[in-house]
């Protein structure tokens, strides 16, 4: 099953999937090199900074492994309610990247050969046949 990665940089995103499994075992805060997942990121560099799989579950940094923890949470990945004093168990995953991730969010740490605002641009569409 594919990876699918989100390359996130100055308040844009690339999206692509590879069926290259490299990024098994590494972590959320590893560095890994573009060209590992995709021909057009020659040169880049990107830093994991989060994962989910295939329930939707995210990936918490600080928990060893890849297995689910039930935690009590103030804050984090999972816990979007901010009232005071609120603390709640969620579920979420370990930090380690397993065959069970299918969503990894990565940022942009060093620019490769080509510029970043290039691999955005959609390819151009064929042009329509007239009917």
């Amino acid at each position: 099953m594919p990876f699918k990665y989100n390359i996130s940089h100055k308040g844009k995103t690339y999206k692509t999937e590879s069926e290259s499994e490299f990024v098994i075992g590494k972590n959320i805060g590893d560095t890994i090199k573009g060209e590992d997942i995709n021909a057009d990121l020659k040169g880049y560099e990107l830093i994991i900074t989060g994962a989910s799989d295939n329930a939707g579950i995210p990936g918490f940094k600080g928990l060893e492994g890849s297995r689910y923890h039930r935690r009590l949470l103030t804050y984090g990945p999972g816990m979007h309610d901010r009232r005071k004093g609120i603390r709640l168990r969620k579920t979420n995953r370990g930090e380690e990247i397993s065959q069970k991730t299918i969503q990894i969010n990565t940022k942009l740490v060093k620019e490769g050969e080509k510029k970043f605002d290039d691999l955005l641009k959609p390819a151009e569409a064929a042009p329509e046949a007239a009917a």
